[in-house]
């Protein structure tokens, strides 16, 4: 095992000999890691804390830390990340609550940039981008593979749809579409499909252009949400349309917030 002298381990975290534990670095007593984590130096691990294996975490992120709510009273919540992360500079994770469920989670492949902070009861999925400065306010859910641009700040209670891309600087208070392109430079609205993105992960023309025909539906005519919605389950009804464009369609019927449209 690898511990730097100048580390404080309390007694009863649990860390595997595979483990880098580097300058100035403070775990917690409820803090347990997986294989192959390693803290470059200057990180904090606090409360009842669980890593999976292959995290790499950066200098002066703190993760577990009190939740930022005045509700909050010490109780023994929990956070827990899964397994090949990146997480950089300054990031923070609170723990979570017990009015949310008592748990904050991270997935595996997550790449959380500088700055970001991730509050209480947040669920980030797997294969995440969270750029620089990104601001999840608790109880935020965030899909696989979505990306949260620069400087975004999600309200409370928003979810990200999977495959969502959010450019830098959008402030979002309502639910993100899934698949969607959401900029604050179309006026904080969704503008189209992720097709990029989507390519990238092996989407078939043809599962393009079925949820680009309910994007079409969704964004372009002129149907309000509930008219909309209702043509794409006649798509889906009919055979036209596979399994995005129903998880699209039952995302926007389950949506507590609203849609950006």
């Amino acid at each position: 095992m690898s511990i730097h002298p100048t580390a404080i381990i309390a007694a009863g975290a649990q860390i595997p000999a595979s483990c880098t534990i580097g300058p100035y670095c403070t775990l917690g007593p409820n803090v347990i890691l997986g294989e192959d984590c390693e803290l470059i130096s200057h990180v904090v691990l606090d409360g009842h804390l669980t890593m999976g294996s292959g995290n790499k975490v950066f200098p002066f992120a703190c993760l577990g830390v009190t939740p930022q709510d005045l509700k909050y009273a010490g109780e023994p919540t929990g956070a827990r990340i899964g397994n090949n992360n990146t997480i950089r500079e300054y990031v923070t994770i609170s723990r979570g609550t017990t009015g949310g469920g008592g748990l904050t989670t991270i997935g595996d492949h997550c790449l959380i940039m500088c700055s970001t902070h991730i509050g209480h009861d947040s669920h980030v999925g797997n294969g995440c981008i969270l750029a620089n400065a990104a601001t999840l306010a608790g109880h935020v859910i965030v899909e696989d593979f979505a990306v949260v641009g620069a400087l975004c700040p999600v309200h409370q209670f928003c979810r990200v749809g999977r495959h969502a891309y959010i450019g830098g600087g959008t402030t979002i208070t309502q639910d993100v579409l899934p698949y969607s392109l959401t900029s604050i430079e179309r006026n904080n609205h969704a503008y189209g499909l992720n097709k990029v993105g989507l390519e990238r992960r092996g989407f078939t023309p043809e599962q393009l252009n079925q949820l680009r025909t309910a994007y079409r539906t969704l964004l372009a005519s002129k149907l309000n949400t509930t008219d909309a919605l209702a043509a794409i389950r006649e798509t889906i009804a009919s055979g036209a349309a596979g399994e995005h464009v129903a998880y699209l369609a039952d995302f926007i019927a389950n949506s507590q917030r609203g849609i950006i449209k």
